[in-house]
């Protein structure tokens, strides 16, 4: 099967620039005479981009497919132009030995409409106590996470690294100490303090990490953290990577975009880390531009309507955001000006690349992964349209440019947007 893509800008080589993409058997091939049978796609006035990668996404199955399924988170992705994602363990069974997580990996190949790496877990069950069979797992996973919940023990943690270093696999941390929590569910900040909330400080993030940076120093692990959002977090990965530690980060669109003064009296506010001061917000995206932030991830987190709807202190924390990321970076970093656009593609893709070897260029010999983009259509945000089982998002009614008209996966067109 072979396809041509033309009439639009590629990014290729770092940069965008018109070109013609010539597609066989899955691949990015030379260019080619057209043939009969040959699928000819007219990308005038859009652009063509590698698929997007996220590191940092929930399925929800096995265990809880009444948030999200992977048919259906898998199809969100597509819609975001995304085309590998990377599944989080806190499933039902966690995926702590084969055979839990063959029960994940059978529905992948039933179902996933892009390619889906996950996790395993850290410790079994996600306890923090003993190893999971890290060794049995190593071949099928990403790397090891026990991402909802920090690693509270140190030795535990030490032995995890240890283990990792041994087997070449990433630990990819959720940094977050339970003993700073106090019950808090929002940021410890102005919006908490001015509404009677209890607050979540930053230091329950950036101390763990910390903690974890010393723990590097000892044992050498290839170590990844998990949604940054404080001015500490940032301010500490940029001297461990000063210092040469194998370490690399990843931040949220909704830190990005969002601080606590954006809050409302809605779940579709609270995700866990919390939204939190402006200055953070503003560290985030300086990191981003310095490099200390190698990737943009989007912490996709589906629950159901009943879930997200008992306000701020009860609600269930995660918002989705497969389907609105690029939009909303595009829009939100692009067109103001405070982030070239190649800079933000190199977020989404090869920046994930780099580290976990997922994701693809449009160079010949490459996988056919990509996206096909009309930039300037204007539109709002609408949960009602989302492929996702969840539709709490913070940015609903936001105006954003960008519609994903097509991706491609493999060579395979996994979504095409209606005209």
């Amino acid at each position: 099967m072979r396809s041509i893509v033309r009439g639009g800008i590629c990014f290729q080589d770092g940069r965008l620039a018109p070109s013609t993409l010539y597609v066989s058997d899955g691949q990015i091939c030379s260019s080619f005479s057209p043939a009969e049978g040959d699928t000819i796609v007219d990308a005038s006035d859009c652009v063509v981009l590698p698929g997007f990668v996220d590191v940092h996404v929930h399925l929800r199955e096995p265990g809880y497919s009444y948030k999200e399924t992977i048919a259906s988170g898998t199809r969100a992705a597509a819609r975001g132009g995304y085309t590998a994602v990377c599944s989080m363990p806190n499933l039902n069974p966690v995926p702590d030995s084969p055979e839990h997580l063959e029960a994940q990996l059978s529905i992948i190949r039933q179902s996933a409409r892009i390619r889906v790496v996950p996790y395993g877990s850290i410790t079994r069950e996600e306890k923090g106590e003993a190893l999971s069979d890290m060794e049995a797992l190593a071949p099928f996973v990403a790397g090891f996470s026990d991402d909802g919940r920090g690693v509270q023990s140190a030795s535990v943690m030490r032995s995890a690294m240890e283990r990792a270093r041994a087997l070449g696999k990433l630990i990819v941390a959720h940094c977050e100490d339970n003993t700073l929590l106090h019950g808090g569910y929002i940021h410890d900040g102005a919006y908490a303090a001015a509404h009677g909330h209890r607050g979540i400080c930053s230091e329950s993030e950036w101390g763990q990490i910390q903690r974890d940076l010393e723990l590097v120093r000892e044992t050498g692990c290839a170590y990844h953290v998990c949604h940054i959002s404080t001015k500490e977090s940032v301010a500490l990965l940029r001297r461990a990577k000063r210092d040469g530690l194998d370490v690399s980060c990843e931040t949220a669109p909704h830190y990005l975009l969002l601080d606590d003064s954006y809050l409302q009296e809605d779940g579709r506010f609270k995700m866990n880390p919390p939204l939190r001061d402006k200055s953070d917000r503003e560290a985030l995206l300086e990191g981003i531009l310095d490099g200390t932030i190698d990737m943009i991830a989007t912490d996709h987190a589906p629950h159901s309507a009943a879930e997200k709807s008992r306000g701020l202190e009860k609600s269930a924390m995660g918002i989705v955001g497969l389907e609105t990321a690029f939009p909303l970076l595009y829009t939100g970093l692009v067109k103001t000006g405070l982030v070239p656009v190649e800079l933000l593609v190199d977020k989404l893709t090869a920046g994930p690349r780099r580290r976990f070897g997922l994701g693809n260029t449009l160079d010949k010999g490459q996988r056919a992964d990509y996206s096909v983009w009309d930039l300037e259509q204007e539109y709002k945000i609408d949960p009602a349209e989302f492929q996702s089982m969840g539709h709490a998002t913070p940015f609903a009614g936001w105006s954003v440019f960008g519609r994903c008209r097509q991706t491609v996966c493999g060579g395979e067109t996994v979504w095409r947007e209606e005209e």
